[in-house]
Protein backbone atom coordinates (compact mmCIF):
# COMPACT_ATOMS: atom_id res chain seq x y z
CA UNK A 1 0.00 0.00 0.00
CA UNK A 2 1.18 3.58 -0.11
CA UNK A 3 0.67 4.93 3.72
CA UNK A 4 0.95 7.81 4.81
CA UNK A 5 1.19 8.73 8.84
CA UNK A 6 0.74 11.90 10.17
CA UNK A 7 2.84 12.19 13.52
CA UNK A 8 4.80 9.24 12.42
CA UNK A 9 7.58 10.64 14.22
CA UNK A 10 5.55 10.45 17.73
CA UNK A 11 5.03 7.69 20.11
CA UNK A 12 1.85 5.64 18.57
CA UNK A 13 2.74 6.70 15.09
CA UNK A 14 6.76 5.68 15.06
CA UNK A 15 5.68 1.97 15.93
CA UNK A 16 3.05 1.95 13.26
CA UNK A 17 5.41 2.97 10.49
CA UNK A 18 8.01 0.50 12.34
CA UNK A 19 5.43 -2.18 11.61
CA UNK A 20 4.40 -0.76 7.90
CA UNK A 21 7.86 -1.13 7.52
CA UNK A 22 7.60 -5.00 8.21
CA UNK A 23 4.21 -5.57 5.76
CA UNK A 24 6.80 -3.86 3.13
CA UNK A 25 4.41 -0.90 2.60
CA UNK A 26 5.75 2.62 0.85
CA UNK A 27 5.48 5.07 3.53
CA UNK A 28 5.23 8.39 3.90
CA UNK A 29 5.65 10.36 7.43
CA UNK A 30 4.02 13.68 8.20
CA UNK A 31 5.48 15.03 11.05
CA UNK A 32 6.61 18.83 12.18
CA UNK A 33 8.90 17.40 14.87
CA UNK A 34 6.50 19.43 17.80
CA UNK A 35 7.12 16.61 20.10
CA UNK A 36 8.05 13.80 17.76
CA UNK A 37 11.65 12.49 17.35
CA UNK A 38 13.57 12.45 14.24
CA UNK A 39 15.25 9.47 15.55
CA UNK A 40 12.68 7.56 15.81
CA UNK A 41 11.18 8.15 12.26
CA UNK A 42 12.00 4.49 10.10
CA UNK A 43 14.76 5.46 7.91
CA UNK A 44 12.97 3.40 5.18
CA UNK A 45 10.18 5.77 5.50
CA UNK A 46 10.33 9.29 3.47
CA UNK A 47 9.99 12.05 5.59
CA UNK A 48 7.82 15.16 4.76
CA UNK A 49 8.49 17.79 7.14
CA UNK A 50 5.38 19.58 7.72
CA UNK A 51 2.71 21.11 10.40
CA UNK A 52 -0.87 19.47 9.46
CA UNK A 53 -2.40 23.05 10.64
CA UNK A 54 -1.29 24.36 6.90
CA UNK A 55 -2.03 22.50 3.45
CA UNK A 56 -0.60 20.05 1.58
CA UNK A 57 -0.96 17.09 -0.84
CA UNK A 58 0.28 13.53 -0.73
CA UNK A 59 -1.15 10.51 -2.30
CA UNK A 60 -2.09 7.28 -0.75
CA UNK A 61 -4.36 4.49 -0.41
CA UNK A 62 -4.33 5.03 3.45
CA UNK A 63 -3.47 7.62 5.83
CA UNK A 64 -3.02 6.82 9.30
CA UNK A 65 -4.20 10.52 11.30
CA UNK A 66 -2.27 10.18 14.50
CA UNK A 67 -0.74 13.97 14.43
CA UNK A 68 -2.48 15.65 17.17
CA UNK A 69 -1.83 17.98 20.48
CA UNK A 70 -2.55 15.54 23.08
CA UNK A 71 -1.46 16.97 26.15
CA UNK A 72 -5.21 17.56 28.05
CA UNK A 73 -3.75 20.24 29.90
CA UNK A 74 -2.47 21.89 27.35
CA UNK A 75 -5.89 22.26 25.46
CA UNK A 76 -7.21 23.28 29.15
CA UNK A 77 -4.50 26.39 28.97
CA UNK A 78 -4.79 27.15 24.81
CA UNK A 79 -8.03 25.80 23.81
CA UNK A 80 -7.30 27.48 21.06
CA UNK A 81 -4.27 26.05 19.69
CA UNK A 82 -5.48 22.52 20.43
CA UNK A 83 -8.33 23.31 17.82
CA UNK A 84 -5.94 24.55 15.13
CA UNK A 85 -3.72 21.23 15.46
CA UNK A 86 -6.73 18.67 16.19
CA UNK A 87 -10.00 20.06 13.94
CA UNK A 88 -8.21 22.21 11.38
CA UNK A 89 -5.33 19.57 11.14
CA UNK A 90 -7.70 17.21 10.51
CA UNK A 91 -9.68 18.76 7.72
CA UNK A 92 -6.74 19.33 6.15
CA UNK A 93 -5.36 15.50 6.09
CA UNK A 94 -9.04 14.34 4.73
CA UNK A 95 -8.03 17.47 1.65
CA UNK A 96 -4.60 16.33 1.41
CA UNK A 97 -5.03 12.56 0.36
CA UNK A 98 -9.23 12.80 -1.22
CA UNK A 99 -8.82 9.30 -2.83
CA UNK A 100 -7.18 7.42 0.66
CA UNK A 101 -9.42 5.70 3.46
CA UNK A 102 -8.29 7.63 6.84
CA UNK A 103 -8.16 6.23 9.78
CA UNK A 104 -8.31 8.57 12.70
CA UNK A 105 -6.64 8.60 16.23
CA UNK A 106 -9.62 9.78 18.29
CA UNK A 107 -9.69 9.30 22.37
CA UNK A 108 -12.11 7.04 24.32
CA UNK A 109 -10.33 8.43 27.17
CA UNK A 110 -10.91 12.17 26.80
CA UNK A 111 -14.19 11.97 24.87
CA UNK A 112 -16.68 10.08 26.97
CA UNK A 113 -16.09 11.73 30.33
CA UNK A 114 -16.74 10.23 33.09
CA UNK A 115 -17.42 6.14 33.17
CA UNK A 116 -19.32 4.56 35.40
CA UNK A 117 -19.52 1.39 33.54
CA UNK A 118 -16.99 0.64 30.73
CA UNK A 119 -18.29 3.26 27.74
CA UNK A 120 -19.50 1.62 24.37
CA UNK A 121 -19.72 3.21 21.13
CA UNK A 122 -22.76 4.50 21.38
CA UNK A 123 -22.64 6.16 25.12
CA UNK A 124 -22.96 9.92 25.21
CA UNK A 125 -19.76 11.42 24.36
CA UNK A 126 -18.96 14.28 27.10
CA UNK A 127 -15.62 15.24 27.07
CA UNK A 128 -14.62 17.33 30.09
CA UNK A 129 -11.43 18.82 27.88
CA UNK A 130 -11.10 20.91 24.89
CA UNK A 131 -8.79 18.33 23.92
CA UNK A 132 -11.90 15.49 23.85
CA UNK A 133 -14.05 18.49 22.17
CA UNK A 134 -11.77 18.44 19.20
CA UNK A 135 -11.52 14.64 18.85
CA UNK A 136 -14.90 14.54 18.73
CA UNK A 137 -15.15 17.54 15.96
CA UNK A 138 -12.71 15.25 14.01
CA UNK A 139 -14.50 12.32 14.33
CA UNK A 140 -17.97 14.18 12.81
CA UNK A 141 -15.71 15.61 9.87
CA UNK A 142 -14.84 11.47 9.13
CA UNK A 143 -18.48 10.59 9.58
CA UNK A 144 -19.50 13.37 7.40
CA UNK A 145 -16.91 12.92 4.67
CA UNK A 146 -18.19 9.56 4.66
CA UNK A 147 -22.16 10.70 4.37
CA UNK A 148 -21.06 13.79 1.58
CA UNK A 149 -18.15 11.92 -0.60
CA UNK A 150 -19.09 7.93 0.10
CA UNK A 151 -15.49 7.53 1.84
CA UNK A 152 -15.02 4.95 4.45
CA UNK A 153 -12.89 7.16 7.01
CA UNK A 154 -12.72 5.45 10.43
CA UNK A 155 -12.71 7.13 13.41
CA UNK A 156 -10.76 4.78 16.41
CA UNK A 157 -11.38 5.49 20.00
CA UNK A 158 -7.77 4.92 22.38
CA UNK A 159 -8.15 4.45 25.84
CA UNK A 160 -4.75 5.16 27.71
CA UNK A 161 -1.65 3.69 25.15
CA UNK A 162 2.03 2.74 26.70
CA UNK A 163 4.94 1.37 25.76
CA UNK A 164 8.09 2.28 24.13
CA UNK A 165 8.94 6.00 22.74
CA UNK A 166 6.22 7.53 24.98
CA UNK A 167 7.20 10.86 26.03
CA UNK A 168 7.15 11.26 29.93
CA UNK A 169 7.48 15.17 28.85
CA UNK A 170 3.25 14.69 28.72
CA UNK A 171 1.27 14.38 31.01
CA UNK A 172 -0.98 11.68 29.87
CA UNK A 173 2.24 9.46 29.56
CA UNK A 174 2.11 8.18 32.80
CA UNK A 175 3.59 4.96 32.53
CA UNK A 176 6.63 6.85 30.90
CA UNK A 177 6.50 9.20 34.07
CA UNK A 178 6.55 6.76 36.50
CA UNK A 179 9.12 4.20 35.16
CA UNK A 180 11.61 7.21 34.47
CA UNK A 181 11.39 8.49 37.89
CA UNK A 182 11.83 4.95 39.20
CA UNK A 183 14.83 4.56 36.77
CA UNK A 184 16.43 7.77 37.61
CA UNK A 185 15.79 6.92 42.02
CA UNK A 186 13.27 10.23 41.73
CA UNK A 187 10.43 10.65 43.84
CA UNK A 188 7.11 10.21 42.04
CA UNK A 189 3.84 11.74 42.18
CA UNK A 190 -0.25 10.89 41.36
CA UNK A 191 -2.35 13.71 41.16
CA UNK A 192 -5.23 12.92 43.12
CA UNK A 193 -6.09 10.40 45.49
CA UNK A 194 -4.84 7.54 43.45
CA UNK A 195 -7.90 5.95 43.31
CA UNK A 196 -9.12 7.47 39.45
CA UNK A 197 -9.44 4.42 36.96
CA UNK A 198 -7.95 4.02 33.66
CA UNK A 199 -7.97 1.50 30.69
CA UNK A 200 -3.97 0.97 29.93
CA UNK A 201 -3.66 -0.58 26.09
CA UNK A 202 0.01 -1.31 25.27
CA UNK A 203 1.15 -0.10 21.67
CA UNK A 204 1.66 -3.33 20.18
CA UNK A 205 -2.48 -3.67 20.35
CA UNK A 206 -3.26 -0.34 19.26
CA UNK A 207 -0.35 -1.03 16.24
CA UNK A 208 -2.65 -3.99 15.79
CA UNK A 209 -6.31 -2.81 15.98
CA UNK A 210 -5.21 -0.12 13.50
CA UNK A 211 -4.13 -2.61 10.65
CA UNK A 212 -6.69 -4.51 10.72
CA UNK A 213 -9.13 -1.75 9.70
CA UNK A 214 -7.71 -1.00 7.00
CA UNK A 215 -10.61 -1.70 4.32
CA UNK A 216 -13.08 -1.99 6.70
CA UNK A 217 -15.54 0.10 7.03
CA UNK A 218 -18.02 1.35 10.54
CA UNK A 219 -17.13 2.78 13.61
CA UNK A 220 -16.28 4.56 15.42
CA UNK A 221 -14.43 1.49 17.44
CA UNK A 222 -13.19 2.11 21.22
CA UNK A 223 -9.35 0.24 21.33
CA UNK A 224 -8.49 -0.77 24.95
CA UNK A 225 -8.26 -4.17 27.29
CA UNK A 226 -11.91 -3.12 28.90
CA UNK A 227 -9.99 -3.49 32.08
CA UNK A 228 -9.99 -0.93 34.70
CA UNK A 229 -6.66 -0.50 36.83
CA UNK A 230 -6.13 2.47 39.44
CA UNK A 231 -3.66 5.10 39.39
CA UNK A 232 -2.55 3.35 42.40
CA UNK A 233 -2.39 -0.02 41.34
CA UNK A 234 -0.55 1.11 37.99
CA UNK A 235 2.01 2.62 40.37
CA UNK A 236 2.74 -0.21 42.25
CA UNK A 237 2.93 -2.33 39.22
CA UNK A 238 5.56 -0.15 37.76
CA UNK A 239 7.56 -0.15 40.65
CA UNK A 240 7.28 -4.20 40.91
CA UNK A 241 8.76 -3.84 37.37
CA UNK A 242 11.35 -1.70 38.13
CA UNK A 243 12.52 -2.59 41.18
CA UNK A 244 11.83 0.45 43.28
CA UNK A 245 10.72 0.82 46.98
CA UNK A 246 9.89 4.48 47.23
CA UNK A 247 6.06 5.63 47.76
CA UNK A 248 4.41 8.55 46.12
CA UNK A 249 4.02 11.87 46.69
CA UNK A 250 0.15 13.48 46.10
CA UNK A 251 -0.72 16.51 44.68
CA UNK A 252 -4.53 18.39 43.84
CA UNK A 253 -6.25 16.42 41.27
CA UNK A 254 -5.69 18.36 37.82
CA UNK A 255 -8.53 20.28 36.11
CA UNK A 256 -9.89 18.19 33.15
CA UNK A 257 -9.06 14.68 34.42
CA UNK A 258 -12.27 12.10 34.71
CA UNK A 259 -12.38 9.77 38.14
CA UNK A 260 -13.10 6.55 35.96
CA UNK A 261 -12.10 6.34 32.09
CA UNK A 262 -12.56 2.25 30.90
CA UNK A 263 -13.95 1.21 27.71
CA UNK A 264 -16.05 -1.25 26.14
CA UNK A 265 -14.51 -3.04 23.21
CA UNK A 266 -16.98 -5.86 22.10
CA UNK A 267 -17.81 -3.82 19.10
CA UNK A 268 -14.82 -3.82 17.44
CA UNK A 269 -13.84 -7.63 18.24
CA UNK A 270 -16.75 -8.46 16.61
CA UNK A 271 -16.69 -6.86 13.66
CA UNK A 272 -13.37 -6.84 13.31
CA UNK A 273 -12.04 -9.55 15.54
CA UNK A 274 -9.39 -7.30 17.71
CA UNK A 275 -8.44 -8.22 20.78
CA UNK A 276 -6.21 -6.39 23.04
CA UNK A 277 -3.22 -9.74 24.00
CA UNK A 278 -0.76 -8.05 26.10
CA UNK A 279 -1.23 -7.65 29.74
CA UNK A 280 -0.56 -4.62 31.86
CA UNK A 281 2.82 -6.66 33.53
CA UNK A 282 3.77 -8.19 30.14
CA UNK A 283 3.40 -4.57 28.79
CA UNK A 284 4.95 -2.78 31.97
CA UNK A 285 8.38 -5.58 31.37
CA UNK A 286 8.93 -4.33 27.64
CA UNK A 287 8.29 -0.57 27.99
CA UNK A 288 11.18 -1.35 31.11
CA UNK A 289 13.19 -3.10 28.70
CA UNK A 290 12.93 -0.55 25.68
CA UNK A 291 13.88 1.47 28.80
CA UNK A 292 17.51 0.12 29.16
CA UNK A 293 18.26 0.01 25.57
CA UNK A 294 20.41 2.92 23.93
CA UNK A 295 17.55 3.92 21.80
CA UNK A 296 15.96 5.87 25.07
CA UNK A 297 18.96 6.72 26.65
CA UNK A 298 18.43 6.08 30.70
Amino acid sequence: MRVVVTGGAGFIGSNLVDALVERGDDIVVVDNFATGKRASVNPKATLLEHDIRERYEAEADVVFHLAAQADVQTSMQRPEYDADVNVVGTVNVLLASPGAQVIFASSGGAGYGECPVPADEDAPFLPLSPYGIAKKCGEEYLLGWNRIHGTTHVPLRFANVYGPRQDAGLEGGVVAIFLERMARGDETTIFGDGGQSRDFVYVDDVVAAMLATVGRTGGPYNVGTGEGTTIAQLHDAAAKVAGADGEPSFEEARLGDVRRSVLNVSRIADELDWRATVSLDDGLQRTWRWMQTDEHGI
